[in-house]
């Protein structure tokens, strides 16, 4: 059976909170299983080359972390026409996808999927390169799954409790354990830029 439902994670885990989706479809992959119409994706930061994807499915839901103007560690829901509005409508940094793009290309295009979610997180930092995903943030990926679930099943798609293989999420070097427990801390590497060019002390 192929694909009808496309559950998407998506920034970049080197910038503290803008990995936020992608923490949030690992775990949902760690704790819940689905059948063979979802499928669920670590977009990265891959931008147009996930076109292919979006083309397949009639039912998106994407986790980002969102510049809402919100107080950090917010979540908030977006669906349907509402969703291109927010997503790349206000870039973060340089390493953000431009989803807003990949959105627009597929609906000139024709083949934008028809139900449209994103569940967003308004990030507390996004300089700390290297770093993980701040307390306030972290503690929004239960929430942020739980919403996801009941809106799938809400669409009449089969979740339960267990786990989800998939050749489409982050290799295991990069989950969050790995990722988190091996940096170095901020005395052994800097990760606010080369510290060869940073002002120093006089």
């Amino acid at each position: 059976m192929t694909a009808r439902v496309l559950v998407l994670g998506i920034g970049n885990v080197l910038w503290a909170d803008e990995g936020f989706g992608v923490r949030c479809v690992e775990r949902l992959a760690q704790t819940y299983a689905f059948g063979p119409d979802v499928r669920l994706l670590d977009g990265g930061t891959q931008g147009l080359y996930l076109l292919p994807f979006l083309e397949e499915v009639d039912t998106l839901l994407v986790f980002d972390a969102v510049d809402y103007g919100l107080a950090p560690g917010t979540l908030k829901i977006v669906e349907d026409d509402e969703v291109p509005a927010y997503m790349g409508a206000k870039k973060m940094s340089l390493h953000q996808t431009g989803f807003q793009d990949v959105i627009a290309t597929a609906q000139l295009m024709g083949y934008c999927p028809e139900k449209l979610i994103l569940i967003g997180c308004q990030p507390e930092e996004l300089e700390d390169y290297g770093g993980g995903l701040r307390e306030v943030v972290s503690a929004q990926i239960t929430p942020a799954i739980e919403i996801a679930v009941e809106k799938l099943r809400g669409l009449g798609v089969d979740v339960q409790k267990g786990q989800t293989r998939s050749p489409d999420l982050a290799d295991p070097s990069i989950q969050r354990s790995a990722y988190e427990m091996g940096r170095p801390s901020e005395e052994e590497a800097c990760r606010v830029g080369d510290d060869r060019f940073l002002p120093q002390d006089v």
